[in-house]
């Protein structure tokens, strides 16, 4: 086995490697006598499986571990060889070249270490804004959304047709070819119309009905319908309406502050703050995800300039590639698979980009640091939580694969990412918050 190690800058080293057949064939019986010793054959007892009968049955198996054993070897020899400790570099080798013959294995790999600069005053990143406010419209119609949330059907007392927003209250009773068919009858059953709970065209043909009539209507069970038995076919029901409900909201009022609150004591004064609170919040993280956030990590990138670990870059290169790739058409598809050059090209629109990502990630994470932002387990679980709920989904199970598929360390560079940012700008930094400061700092003063 030979290696040669090049240093290409502050962090990046290229190391050569020639696998020789007899290199590979000596991890092969390494790991085929070790394998002899845990693996379970029929008709042999734990442990006392023939190494020769390891090898057949399982030599494909070995063969490719020997190979990634011997890969391992030469990492290792041409570390010891340049005098490099390999608890200093990152993440896995990036694989420039791999050539395999029957004698020998040709490689050259790419192995990175951290980045290291300095950050320095990094006041410069946070751009200059205009803290958002809430117009007293705005609160006003905040605090009608508010009242909205509590509104409550009610019977109306003039005698109205049915519509849309209403909540029916009747019997149903479904047929199909002229039979009744299990679960589709119900009594005094509450609907709001125009919430499509029921299948279409349900809800549209009950509109117009005054309390106490009767009509018969005619629907299509969708072709993907839940049931088999139902889907795609045609039923009757004939509806019975009792009563017609109209939703009446609060009025905006002390009363609305306690429920909305949760406090007894709480004051429309307190729901106006409420709402101030919300509509300038939004509005700031709207700005933030739209201008700030962007600017920050465009400041980032102008403002430090260091070498990038290479293998990362490549990573990175790989998963923008593979975004990109998902919105081209299957024409394009296929010639990036026929053709390397394409496969290249693609490869080398994303680079910028990449670069770019692995520099912020970075300096974000030294930032973090500096700033003692952290990120507990919780907050990850609560952001992917939010995520399954959102999405129809499973936490759990989502969870798992974020987990299965490396993905955690993502999410929680999303998240202190967020942190950091909001914190340097104080987004959410209220002036209640700021006079609350200022007053505990003044009395510690005069203490």
């Amino acid at each position: 086995m030979e290696t040669k190690v090049e240093q290409l800058d502050s962090i990046n080293y290229k190391i050569s490697a020639t696998i020789n057949k007899e290199d590979i064939d000596k991890a092969f019986d390494k790991i085929a006598k070790e394998a002899s010793k845990t693996v379970q054959v029929d008709g042999f007892r734990k442990g006392k499986v023939p190494v020769s009968i390891v090898k057949k049955l399982f030599k494909d198996k070995l063969l490719r571990d020997a190979k990634s054993q011997a890969i391992q070897d030469a990492l290792s020899k041409a570390y010891k060889e340049a005098n490099l400790n390999p608890n200093e570099f990152l993440g896995e080798p990036f694989f420039e070249k791999y050539e395999e013959n029957d004698e020998t294995i040709e490689l050259e790999m790419i192995v990175s270490k951290r980045p290291e600069f300095e950050l320095g005053d990094y006041s410069d990143l946070v751009p200059e804004y205009e803290k958002p406010t809430a117009s007293e419209e705005e609160i006003e119609k905040e605090l009608q959304e508010i009242a909205k949330q509590y509104a409550k059907p009610k019977k109306i007392k003039e005698d109205r047709p049915l519509q849309e927003g209403d909540v029916a209250v009747f019997d149903f009773k479904g047929y199909i070819d002229g039979e009744e068919f299990e679960g589709g009858s119900a009594t005094n059953y509450e609907l709001k119309i125009g919430s499509k709970q029921f299948i279409e065209g349900f809800e549209d043909q009950m509109i117009g009905m005054k309390a106490g009539e009767k009509k018969r209507i005619k629907v299509k069970f969708p072709q993907n319908y839940q049931a088999a038995n139902l889907a795609g076919k045609e039923a009757e029901f004939d509806i019975t309406l009792h009563e017609v409900k109209e939703f009446f909201t609060p009025n905006i009022d002390d009363e609305l502050a306690k429920l909305a609150l949760g406090k007894p004591d709480a004051s429309l004064d307190e729901l106006k703050k409420h709402a101030k609170k919300i509509v300038e919040d939004n509005k700031a993280r709207k700005l933030y995800e739209e201008e700030l956030k962007p600017k920050i990590l465009e400041n980032i990138v102008k403002k430090y300039d260091f070498d990038l670990p290479k293998n990362i870059v490549e990573q990175e290169i790989d998963n923008l590639a593979n975004q990109k790739a998902r919105e081209l058409s299957e024409e394009e598809l296929k010639e990036i698979r026929e053709n390397k050059e394409k496969l290249d090209e693609l490869r080398e629109s994303v680079r910028k980009d990449a670069e770019d990502s692995v520099r912020a990630t970075f300096v974000v994470d030294a930032l973090a640091k500096a700033e003692k932002v952290e990120v507990s387990d919780g907050e990850i679980s609560q952001v992917l939580y939010y995520e399954a709920l959102f999405s129809g989904q499973d936490p759990q199970k989502l969870i798992e694969y974020y987990q299965q598929n490396n993905l955690i360390p993502v999410v929680k560079m999303g998240i202190t990412e967020d942190k950091l940012f909001t914190k340097l700008l104080k987004l959410y930094e209220n002036e209640e918050n700021k006079e609350e400061n200022n007053n505990s700092t003044e009395q510690k003063e005069e203490k």
